[in-house]
């Protein structure tokens, strides 16, 4: 199994492809005090939607992963339903974005931005 594809219980994993993805929007900002924070939010036609944005706060009870220079936050809420969750960047034709292939999620919508 490569590392790409490896996930533990233990939070969440950021791909190669998607670090390096984070690190270029970082550098575009010109800013390297900020997080990539990855939340879940009630919403969405499944029940549950995931947030993905820059932060520079710091909030009590956040778990913090660093993949090189990125580092990925999530709350103390959000962090159980993160548990072994893939995040990659997508660039095709079809598609660009960043996804979340989640193993905690038991059924998601066809748009793929929510889930239960």
């Amino acid at each position: 199994m490569s590392a790409e594809t490896t996930t533990t219980a233990t939070g969440i994993l950021l791909t190669p492809g998607a670090a390096e993805k984070v690190s270029a929007l970082l550098a575009q900002e010109g800013r390297d005090d900020l997080s990539l924070r990855v939340a879940v939010q009630p919403g969405g036609c499944s029940g549950l939607r995931y947030q993905l944005y820059f932060d520079d706060r710091s909030l009590d009870g956040d778990t913090v992963v660093e993949f090189g220079s990125v580092k990925v936050v999530t709350d103390k809420m959000s962090t159980p339903y993160l548990m072994g969750a893939t995040i990659d960047f997508v660039d095709t034709i079809q598609k660009q974005g960043f996804t979340i292939d989640n193993p905690n999620a038991q059924g998601s919508c066809a748009c793929g931005d929510s889930f239960n």
